[in-house]
């Protein structure tokens, strides 16, 4: 019998264009993620999204896009299901909701957002524990400010987040 396949929702930036090293050094990570044992879950078709599908699809896993309905969805999108939301909220909810561990990869406004929805459930216990991942160069400094400067609900809050730098210690966060 074999195990089932554990699903990691990603967030990442649809600016990120295919021919930059970022976008195949994710596509490689997610392509080790899929070997081991992990399926995906994204928002869109665009940037760290694609690089996150490609990767998961190309390791063998399987690649379920959360998409809203008032954007068309591209005819070269690399995944194995889409499921279209009505509305924005609809769509958080699935993408955060829907998984085992959530990694967040490079992004702008929108990532941000993503990370707080996700982070602020975990942390006032609305979600079960789960890994958060926050991988990148761009997540140190970040992380140092808000340490600095957010007044947090709970104790602990920052304990809740772990930053990757390479594929190897994503994998280790993931398999804590």
């Amino acid at each position: 019998m074999t195990s089932p396949r554990r699903r990691l929702t990603a967030f990442g930036s649809s600016r990120i264009a295919e021919n930059e090293p970022l976008f195949h050094d994710v596509e490689k990570l997610c392509k080790k993620l899929a070997e081991h044992g992990y399926d995906g879950l994204t928002g869109g078709h665009q940037g760290m999204m694609a690089a996150f599908s490609q990767g998961i699809r190309a390791g063998g896993g399987h690649v379920r896009g959360i998409t809203l309905e008032c954007f068309p969805t591209p005819p070269n999108n690399t995944f194995s299901e889409e499921i279209r939301a009505h509305d924005f909220f609809s769509r958080m909810q699935h993408l955060i909701e829907d998984c085992d561990a959530w990694l967040v990869l490079p992004g702008g406004l929108g990532t941000l957002s993503e990370l707080a929805m996700s982070w602020d459930l975990r942390a006032i216990n609305i979600l079960k524990n789960r890994p958060l991942i926050l991988y990148g160069d761009m997540w140190p400094g970040i992380v140092s400010t808000l340490q600095g400067s957010l007044m947090m609900s709970v104790d602990h809050g920052f304990d809740m987040l772990t930053l990757c730098s390479n594929h190897e210690e994503v994998l280790k966060a993931l398999e804590a």
